[in-house]
């Protein structure tokens, strides 16, 4: 959530962020509510106050006073707790403000390129898509898991599960490498921290307050819920990372804190049938490593263009060409103050498909969790967060495209090859 001070003094400016984010909050209901919370808490404390001042046994009209106190402490209590439900129903709505290279756009369509790498393929012969090579390699099953679990649920077999793993195994053999991560620093020509970044396994479920906290609850129709534990499935690692610090105060000196974690995602992907439903780019489970980073608000901004170069230079080692993409006010998650993506190229669909997302948020999770820094001078104020993908599943449907042969083998990325157990190439007889 944004700082209420800011609201305050700033409602021209929330309302025209608003406006290019395409969300609509009332925002004079807001200020006029929260005007109202705070006369009432006034009003509420000061009978209490004179509630409390009563010592000893009281006389017969200071009991007709005090119930007369309590009565009118109970309506307002009542009142303030309507006004509070409304409040903060509203206030968890207002997104994010938006940093000002972000462009101003409706939807994906009014995303921005910011550049391209790496040479588009010419195949000389009609390509096959992930999933015709997956099958006819005995790599993708959708069939049996059809059958066993139902529709956008998938096996993955054989060589594509050693794949997955290798990217895993490259992703954390990276990010845990500090001369790997001052190489890249030193190539993006970043002035940031090399601290290495601390691998985790996280819970693959949450507390309905956390992922709130999160901004990350809405729309719940998308996500997979247990109503007898009250938990939700996460639909990325970075709900439990984020969320591992709520209420705590840490010290300036262990920042940049920084983890990259692995877990499995569960998303309901509800209103996108039709879309994307043939093969393992939009289906229900899948793994993915997730960076999650905390920093003071001095070094955020630096902090999520060094963890984008970090996903460029994934993208680099798999030899896959893809573009970087500036997402618009449009189509930005409430949480995020910048976003940036990245799409590799998909041969069969002659366009960028989306792998990798960079979210910078800002203060707005961590004043939420009530996460804070302690900087070095004594005083305290909240952290700044990011969040960004490593790898999930769809850069393997870009090697097995991009790498694809006339023959219908798939090679394997040089980079991968070393955690392949020797294996270069994907081919039956």
């Amino acid at each position: 959530m944004l700082d209420i001070k800011y609201i305050r003094e700033n409602p021209d400016k929330i309302k025209e962020n608003n406006k290019n984010r395409g969300v609509k909050v009332d925002i004079d209901r807001f200020l006029e509510l929260d005007k109202k919370r705070a006369e009432l808490i006034k009003q509420v404390d000061d009978l209490r106050a004179k509630k409390n001042k009563f010592k000893g046994k009281p006389t017969d009209k200071e009991l007709a006073e005090l119930k007369t106190t309590k009565e009118k402490e109970e309506k307002l209590a009542k009142e303030l707790a309507d006004i509070e439900k409304e409040y903060r129903d509203i206030y968890l709505k207002i997104p994010n403000l938006t940093h000002t290279d972000v462009p101003v756009g409706k939807d994906e369509n009014e995303n921005v390129s910011l550049r391209k790498v790496g040479k588009v393929p010419k195949l000389d012969f009609k390509p096959k898509d992930h999933l015709e090579l997956g099958e006819s390699l005995d790599l993708i099953d959708m069939k049996h898991a059809a059958k066993i679990t139902g529709a956008r649920f998938f096996y993955l077999k054989n060589e594509l599960v050693l794949l997955e793993y290798a990217l895993l195994q490259l992703v954390f053999n990276t990010l845990i490498n500090e001369s790997t991560l001052k190489e890249i620093a030193k190539k993006a020509k970043l002035d940031v921290s090399t601290k290495p970044f601390t691998p985790i396994l996280p819970p693959d479920m949450i507390k309905p307050k956390y992922l709130e906290a999160m901004g990350r609850l809405e729309p719940k129709e998308d996500k997979f819920y247990t109503k007898k534990d009250d938990l939700y499935l996460v639909g990325s690692a970075e709900h439990t990372i984020g969320a591992m610090h709520a209420d705590e105060v840490l010290d300036e000196k262990d920042l940049p804190l920084r983890y990259i974690g692995f877990s499995t995602a569960f998303r309901r992907e509800a209103g996108s049938y039709g879309k994307d439903t043939r093969g393992i780019i939009r289906v229900h489970q899948f793994d993915k490593s997730e960076i999650v980073s905390f920093t003071t608000p001095e070094t955020g901004k630096v902090e999520q263009d060094f963890i984008i170069a970090i996903q460029e230079h994934l993208m680099q080692q798999i030899g896959i060409p893809y573009q970087a993409v500036a997402i618009c006010t449009g189509d930005m998650g409430d949480p995020d103050y910048r976003q940036v993506d990245l799409e590799a190229w998909i041969p069969t669909q002659n366009k960028y498909r989306e792998t990798h997302t960079s979210d910078y948020n800002t203060d707005y999770q961590s004043r939420r969790l009530n996460i804070k820094v302690k900087k070095a001078d004594g005083k305290t104020e909240h952290v700044h967060m990011n969040d960004a993908t490593a790898f999930a599943g769809r850069p393997m449907v870009a090697i097995l495209e991009n790498y694809q042969q006339k023959d219908g083998s798939v090679e394997i990325p040089l980079a991968l090859q070393k955690y392949m157990n020797g294996i270069k190439e994907i081919r039956r007889k």
